[in-house]
């Protein structure tokens, strides 16, 4: 079944929102990053011997991690937001079929209905 106008209109505000959200994670985690940097460079470079070495290479490798997870979620955020605009949202890009307002409630951002998913993995 189609979703109705209300609830595509309830899919861009929540779209809108994420957005909003995952844009300032990454701002915030950019300056994670820039203050690890800092951090490091004002700290022993030999990181064998310094205490503080492996603790930075964790948190710097936890935030690009983290970095990295955003962009993705970003994209596939703006790519729901293309679909809503040019009428495609909420259907299967595998199997054409609807994408069940269940999943598409926990996962607005998702392309595959549930059944073409668990094929894809």
């Amino acid at each position: 079944m189609p979703l109705t106008d209300a609830a595509l209109a309830r899919f861009r505000v929540s779209l809108s929102q994420a957005r909003d959200d995952t844009v300032r994670l990454m701002a915030g985690l950019g300056d994670d990053i820039r203050l690890i940097v800092d951090a490091r460079q004002d700290s022993n470079s030999d990181d064998e011997h310094d205490p503080e070495g492996s603790t930075l290479a964790f948190e710097r490798s936890q935030s690009d991690a983290l970095l990295q997870q955003s962009r993705q979620r970003l994209a596939d955020i703006d790519a729901a937001l293309g679909r809503l605009d040019d009428g495609s949202f909420g259907v299967c890009e595998r199997c054409g079929r609807p994408i069940a307002e269940a999943r598409l409630e926990a996962r607005p951002y998702a392309r595959l209905c549930i059944d073409c998913a668990s094929l894809v993995g």
